[in-house]
Protein backbone atom coordinates (compact mmCIF):
# COMPACT_ATOMS: atom_id res chain seq x y z
CA UNK A 1 0.00 0.00 0.00
CA UNK A 2 3.13 2.22 0.58
CA UNK A 3 4.90 1.55 -2.14
CA UNK A 4 2.07 1.85 -4.59
CA UNK A 5 1.74 5.94 -3.06
CA UNK A 6 5.16 6.45 -3.56
CA UNK A 7 5.43 7.45 -7.29
CA UNK A 8 2.30 9.90 -6.63
CA UNK A 9 3.79 11.43 -3.34
CA UNK A 10 6.88 11.67 -5.58
CA UNK A 11 4.77 13.28 -8.57
CA UNK A 12 2.95 15.59 -5.72
CA UNK A 13 6.61 16.63 -4.98
CA UNK A 14 7.77 17.75 -8.35
CA UNK A 15 4.75 20.09 -8.79
CA UNK A 16 5.59 21.79 -5.88
CA UNK A 17 8.82 21.78 -6.74
CA UNK A 18 8.31 23.58 -9.60
CA UNK A 19 5.85 25.62 -8.10
CA UNK A 20 8.38 26.91 -5.81
CA UNK A 21 11.15 27.65 -8.58
CA UNK A 22 7.98 29.78 -10.50
CA UNK A 23 8.00 31.88 -7.66
CA UNK A 24 11.46 32.29 -6.66
CA UNK A 25 12.52 32.72 -9.58
CA UNK A 26 10.01 35.62 -9.52
CA UNK A 27 11.54 36.34 -6.42
CA UNK A 28 14.53 36.75 -8.34
CA UNK A 29 13.17 39.48 -10.38
CA UNK A 30 12.17 41.02 -6.87
CA UNK A 31 15.47 41.40 -5.64
CA UNK A 32 17.15 42.56 -8.65
CA UNK A 33 14.21 45.46 -8.72
CA UNK A 34 15.62 46.41 -4.80
CA UNK A 35 19.53 46.67 -6.08
CA UNK A 36 18.32 48.73 -8.66
CA UNK A 37 16.84 51.28 -6.51
CA UNK A 38 19.63 51.10 -4.30
CA UNK A 39 21.42 52.00 -7.33
CA UNK A 40 19.46 55.09 -7.68
CA UNK A 41 19.80 55.81 -4.37
CA UNK A 42 23.86 55.82 -4.42
CA UNK A 43 23.66 57.84 -7.12
CA UNK A 44 21.78 60.35 -5.47
CA UNK A 45 24.28 59.92 -2.36
CA UNK A 46 27.19 60.64 -5.07
CA UNK A 47 25.39 64.31 -6.50
CA UNK A 48 25.15 64.80 -2.89
CA UNK A 49 20.74 64.96 -3.25
CA UNK A 50 19.64 62.40 -1.22
CA UNK A 51 18.32 61.98 2.43
CA UNK A 52 17.02 58.18 2.48
CA UNK A 53 19.45 55.51 3.63
CA UNK A 54 20.63 53.95 0.28
CA UNK A 55 20.48 50.59 1.56
CA UNK A 56 17.67 47.89 1.20
CA UNK A 57 15.63 49.56 3.89
CA UNK A 58 15.75 52.66 2.17
CA UNK A 59 14.98 51.35 -1.25
CA UNK A 60 11.90 49.62 0.23
CA UNK A 61 10.69 52.98 1.65
CA UNK A 62 11.21 54.23 -1.93
CA UNK A 63 8.93 51.49 -3.34
CA UNK A 64 6.27 52.04 -0.34
CA UNK A 65 6.08 55.87 -0.64
CA UNK A 66 4.99 55.44 -4.55
CA UNK A 67 2.27 54.71 -6.34
CA UNK A 68 0.12 51.59 -5.36
CA UNK A 69 3.37 51.36 -2.84
CA UNK A 70 1.73 49.13 -0.31
CA UNK A 71 0.69 46.59 -3.13
CA UNK A 72 3.84 46.31 -4.78
CA UNK A 73 5.73 46.01 -1.58
CA UNK A 74 3.35 43.45 -0.60
CA UNK A 75 4.47 41.42 -4.00
CA UNK A 76 7.83 42.20 -3.12
CA UNK A 77 7.72 40.35 0.31
CA UNK A 78 5.84 36.98 -1.20
CA UNK A 79 8.25 36.94 -3.86
CA UNK A 80 11.47 37.46 -1.66
CA UNK A 81 10.02 34.60 0.77
CA UNK A 82 9.25 32.22 -2.24
CA UNK A 83 12.91 33.17 -3.53
CA UNK A 84 14.95 32.64 -0.04
CA UNK A 85 12.57 29.24 0.39
CA UNK A 86 13.65 27.85 -3.47
CA UNK A 87 17.50 28.50 -2.53
CA UNK A 88 16.88 26.98 0.86
CA UNK A 89 15.47 24.32 -0.79
CA UNK A 90 18.28 24.36 -3.40
CA UNK A 91 20.66 24.22 -0.80
CA UNK A 92 19.72 21.16 1.12
CA UNK A 93 18.80 18.41 -2.34
CA UNK A 94 20.17 20.95 -5.37
CA UNK A 95 23.10 21.01 -7.62
CA UNK A 96 23.27 17.57 -8.32
CA UNK A 97 25.20 18.55 -11.80
CA UNK A 98 28.17 20.19 -9.68
CA UNK A 99 31.20 17.95 -10.53
CA UNK A 100 32.55 16.19 -7.09
CA UNK A 101 30.92 16.37 -3.75
CA UNK A 102 33.16 19.79 -2.55
CA UNK A 103 31.84 22.21 -5.45
CA UNK A 104 28.41 20.68 -4.63
CA UNK A 105 29.05 21.68 -1.33
CA UNK A 106 30.57 25.20 -2.62
CA UNK A 107 27.23 25.76 -4.65
CA UNK A 108 24.64 24.77 -1.72
CA UNK A 109 26.31 26.81 0.44
CA UNK A 110 26.04 30.07 -1.26
CA UNK A 111 22.44 29.05 -2.30
CA UNK A 112 21.77 28.71 1.78
CA UNK A 113 23.12 32.31 1.77
CA UNK A 114 21.26 33.65 -1.07
CA UNK A 115 18.10 31.94 1.03
CA UNK A 116 19.20 33.86 4.28
CA UNK A 117 19.33 37.40 1.83
CA UNK A 118 16.30 36.77 0.23
CA UNK A 119 13.77 36.06 3.61
CA UNK A 120 16.00 38.73 5.28
CA UNK A 121 15.20 41.13 2.68
CA UNK A 122 11.45 39.58 2.71
CA UNK A 123 11.66 40.74 6.99
CA UNK A 124 12.63 44.66 5.45
CA UNK A 125 9.63 44.46 2.98
CA UNK A 126 7.05 43.11 5.90
CA UNK A 127 8.41 45.72 8.55
CA UNK A 128 7.80 48.63 5.78
CA UNK A 129 4.12 47.79 5.43
CA UNK A 130 3.43 47.31 9.04
CA UNK A 131 5.33 51.25 9.38
CA UNK A 132 7.36 49.83 11.95
CA UNK A 133 11.59 48.52 11.81
CA UNK A 134 14.91 50.45 12.07
CA UNK A 135 17.56 51.35 9.29
CA UNK A 136 20.23 49.19 8.36
CA UNK A 137 22.90 51.31 10.17
CA UNK A 138 21.07 51.19 13.84
CA UNK A 139 20.34 47.37 13.31
CA UNK A 140 23.82 46.67 12.62
CA UNK A 141 24.67 49.20 15.41
CA UNK A 142 22.75 47.63 18.00
CA UNK A 143 24.27 44.13 17.27
CA UNK A 144 27.79 45.08 17.87
CA UNK A 145 26.48 46.98 20.55
CA UNK A 146 25.10 43.92 22.08
CA UNK A 147 28.15 41.58 21.54
CA UNK A 148 30.67 43.86 22.55
CA UNK A 149 28.54 43.77 26.28
CA UNK A 150 29.27 40.11 26.21
CA UNK A 151 31.96 38.45 27.29
CA UNK A 152 35.31 38.30 24.69
CA UNK A 153 32.66 41.06 22.99
CA UNK A 154 35.63 42.65 21.48
CA UNK A 155 36.64 39.40 19.92
CA UNK A 156 33.46 38.40 18.56
CA UNK A 157 32.71 41.51 16.85
CA UNK A 158 36.44 40.97 15.63
CA UNK A 159 34.91 37.69 14.08
CA UNK A 160 32.11 39.02 12.94
CA UNK A 161 34.09 41.65 10.99
CA UNK A 162 36.01 38.69 9.83
CA UNK A 163 32.96 36.51 8.12
CA UNK A 164 31.85 40.10 6.74
CA UNK A 165 35.05 40.89 4.62
CA UNK A 166 35.31 37.10 3.43
CA UNK A 167 31.75 37.31 1.56
CA UNK A 168 32.65 40.87 0.34
CA UNK A 169 35.79 39.18 -1.26
CA UNK A 170 34.31 35.98 -2.27
CA UNK A 171 31.23 38.11 -4.15
CA UNK A 172 34.83 39.96 -6.13
CA UNK A 173 36.52 36.91 -6.55
CA UNK A 174 33.23 35.45 -7.66
CA UNK A 175 32.90 37.79 -9.99
CA UNK A 176 36.36 38.43 -11.42
CA UNK A 177 36.73 34.53 -12.06
CA UNK A 178 33.30 34.22 -13.13
CA UNK A 179 32.31 31.36 -11.19
CA UNK A 180 28.71 32.34 -10.88
CA UNK A 181 28.38 31.25 -14.50
CA UNK A 182 28.16 27.94 -13.38
CA UNK A 183 25.15 28.30 -12.29
CA UNK A 184 23.30 29.95 -15.31
CA UNK A 185 22.29 27.98 -18.33
CA UNK A 186 22.79 31.34 -20.68
CA UNK A 187 23.46 28.73 -23.44
CA UNK A 188 20.28 29.01 -25.48
CA UNK A 189 20.84 32.53 -25.16
CA UNK A 190 22.19 34.30 -28.51
CA UNK A 191 25.63 34.70 -28.30
CA UNK A 192 25.47 38.54 -27.77
CA UNK A 193 23.22 38.44 -24.69
CA UNK A 194 25.64 35.54 -23.34
CA UNK A 195 28.48 38.15 -23.60
CA UNK A 196 25.90 41.40 -21.87
CA UNK A 197 24.92 38.24 -19.31
CA UNK A 198 28.61 37.65 -18.23
CA UNK A 199 29.61 41.41 -18.22
CA UNK A 200 26.74 42.25 -15.69
CA UNK A 201 27.14 39.67 -13.75
CA UNK A 202 30.78 40.58 -13.11
CA UNK A 203 30.71 43.75 -12.83
CA UNK A 204 27.21 43.48 -10.39
CA UNK A 205 29.10 40.79 -8.34
CA UNK A 206 32.28 43.19 -7.61
CA UNK A 207 30.50 46.52 -6.54
CA UNK A 208 28.41 44.51 -4.30
CA UNK A 209 31.70 42.72 -2.97
CA UNK A 210 33.57 46.08 -2.40
CA UNK A 211 30.22 47.15 -0.59
CA UNK A 212 30.20 44.24 1.99
CA UNK A 213 34.20 44.55 1.99
CA UNK A 214 32.94 47.99 3.18
CA UNK A 215 30.56 47.07 5.48
CA UNK A 216 33.04 44.66 7.43
CA UNK A 217 35.96 47.15 7.82
CA UNK A 218 33.07 49.14 9.59
CA UNK A 219 32.61 46.26 11.79
CA UNK A 220 36.07 45.84 12.45
CA UNK A 221 36.82 49.61 13.22
CA UNK A 222 34.25 48.79 15.94
CA UNK A 223 36.09 46.08 17.38
CA UNK A 224 39.39 48.41 17.61
CA UNK A 225 37.80 50.82 18.83
CA UNK A 226 34.98 49.25 21.44
CA UNK A 227 32.40 51.97 20.00
CA UNK A 228 29.47 50.45 18.12
CA UNK A 229 28.83 53.46 16.32
CA UNK A 230 31.14 52.70 14.12
CA UNK A 231 29.89 50.16 12.77
CA UNK A 232 27.33 50.36 9.55
CA UNK A 233 25.28 48.38 7.83
CA UNK A 234 25.58 49.74 3.53
CA UNK A 235 24.03 52.64 4.06
CA UNK A 236 27.35 53.70 5.88
CA UNK A 237 29.23 51.51 3.80
CA UNK A 238 28.03 54.00 0.36
CA UNK A 239 28.65 57.20 2.42
CA UNK A 240 31.96 56.02 3.52
CA UNK A 241 33.05 55.63 -0.03
CA UNK A 242 31.72 58.85 -1.23
CA UNK A 243 33.68 60.84 1.42
CA UNK A 244 36.89 59.13 0.54
CA UNK A 245 39.40 60.27 -2.33
CA UNK A 246 37.43 60.68 -5.39
CA UNK A 247 34.41 59.62 -3.51
CA UNK A 248 31.94 60.66 -5.89
CA UNK A 249 33.71 58.64 -8.58
CA UNK A 250 33.94 55.51 -6.63
CA UNK A 251 30.79 55.91 -5.58
CA UNK A 252 29.15 56.18 -9.01
CA UNK A 253 31.30 53.32 -9.82
CA UNK A 254 29.33 51.20 -7.14
CA UNK A 255 26.08 52.42 -8.06
CA UNK A 256 26.50 51.15 -11.39
CA UNK A 257 27.78 47.93 -10.10
CA UNK A 258 24.50 47.78 -8.06
CA UNK A 259 22.25 48.47 -11.20
CA UNK A 260 24.31 46.15 -12.99
CA UNK A 261 23.52 43.23 -10.69
CA UNK A 262 20.19 44.33 -10.29
CA UNK A 263 19.85 43.66 -13.92
CA UNK A 264 21.64 40.37 -13.27
CA UNK A 265 19.24 39.09 -10.77
CA UNK A 266 16.64 39.73 -13.29
CA UNK A 267 18.08 37.39 -15.51
CA UNK A 268 19.15 34.89 -13.12
CA UNK A 269 15.40 34.19 -12.76
CA UNK A 270 15.18 33.05 -16.31
CA UNK A 271 18.81 31.40 -16.14
CA UNK A 272 19.46 30.28 -12.56
CA UNK A 273 20.47 26.35 -12.41
CA UNK A 274 19.37 24.32 -8.76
Amino acid sequence: MIGSNTPAKAADRARRNTALQLFGRIGSVCHGIVHLVIAWLAVQVAVGGNDDQADQDGAVQVIVAGPFGRVLVGALAVGLIAFGLWQLSSSATGFRWAAGSTERTRRRIAAAGRGVAGLALAGVAIRALLGSGQSGDQSQQELTEGLLALPAGQILVAVLAAIVLAVGVASVANGVTRRFLAELDIGPLPQGSARWVRRVGTLGHVAKGVAVGVVGFLIGLAALTRDPEQAGGLDAALRTLASSPFGATLLLAVAAGFAAYGVFAVVQARCLRS
